[in-house]
């Protein structure tokens, strides 16, 4: 591959990740917008996304090639792992505050710079470290008006559940990452969407048929929006973009889904943002343009 391409290539995968993470910062809102429970919206984002993709693809055989060796254990740690941290989390918003979940959720860019070396044997330049750094310094000042003026409530198995949900996001994009480098980016997207959908369809029945909840036009609405801009478009875009970058680098930009929150909150809610927000936000842009411009290129990087 000349320098050209592989530059090409490498900007690609930049713009990919960053422009999907902008998109999916849009599901709290969307979820805070709807009343049905978190289990039914995640299940109707799946299903929804994986007839979008397998209808779009299915000249292109998506599902060809999963058996081969090895495959299917990575396949399944993959969806166990994306549901896992999810479920974790929001277990995790039940025993303490919710901005301390977030931000222990999205310490996961640290697991995984501190991770990957060991499981993909591929070094994190010393400026990823600086980067988060600062997107956790911008990340905390989001929160601040979340955790000033009342009593904040902290407890360790919160603690606990906050922590590993990092840690099993963490693994997800790291196991990802490497999936992409076995299979195509529709193989992988619509197989997680099929797994995703068996996994939490128990639950999901539960708390809504089970519970006796009433679905809305609005639940539906959202699920569908949920399924075919933030995973059929989303993800597939953050998967391609995976696969071209480095995994240090595609977790670090993942500060940006929280830089773009409030801006949905504020178009779907009507909350505005205010100065701890929007310099927080400022923060993170300077963390992500640091490791594009001065992190190496995964092609160059030695084992």
């Amino acid at each position: 591959m000349s320098t050209a391409s592989r530059s090409r290539r490498l900007g690609w995968g930049y713009a990919l990740v960053a422009v999907s993470y902008l998109i999916m910062g849009s599901i709290g809102a969307l979820v805070d917008y709807a009343s049905a429970p978190e289990s039914f919206l995640l299940l109707a984002r799946m299903v929804t996304a994986g007839v979008v993709l397998g209808v779009v693809f299915a000249r292109r055989r998506p599902l060809a090639g999963l058996r081969a060796p090895g495959l299917p254990s990575r396949l399944l740690l993959m969806a166990a792992l994306d549901t896992g941290a999810l479920m974790l989390f929001f277990l995790a918003i039940r025993h303490t505050d919710v901005a301390v979940a977030m931000f222990l959720l999205f310490v996961a860019p640290v697991w995984v710079a501190v991770i990957a070396p060991r499981l993909l044997h591929t070094r994190t330049e010393p400026v990823v470290y600086f980067a988060l750094v600062i997107a956790l310094g911008g990340l905390a000042a989001i929160l601040v008006p979340a955790l000033t003026g009342k009593a904040v409530n902290v407890t360790g198995l919160g603690l606990i559940l906050g922590t590993s949900a990092g840690l099993g996001y963490a693994v997800f994009q790291i196991v990802m990452k490497d999936l992409t480098r076995r299979l195509r980016t529709i193989s992988i997207v619509l197989t997680e969407t099929i797994l995703d959908t068996i996994i939490i369809l128990p639950l999901a029945l539960w708390q809504t048929v089970g519970a006796g909840y009433h679905l809305t036009g609005r639940d539906l609405l959202v699920g569908v929006v949920l399924g075919t801009v933030c995973t059929a478009l989303a993800y597939t875009m953050w998967t391609e973009g995976v696969a071209r970058v480095r995994v240090q680098h595609s977790s670090t930009l993942g500060y940006l889904e929280p830089v773009s929150a409030p801006l949905y909150a504020l178009l779907l809610l009507g909350e505005r943002p205010g100065g701890w927000t929007l310099a927080g936000g400022a923060l993170i842009i300077v963390a992500g343009a640091l490791v594009i411009v001065f992190g190496e290129p995964e092609e160059v990087m030695p084992a």
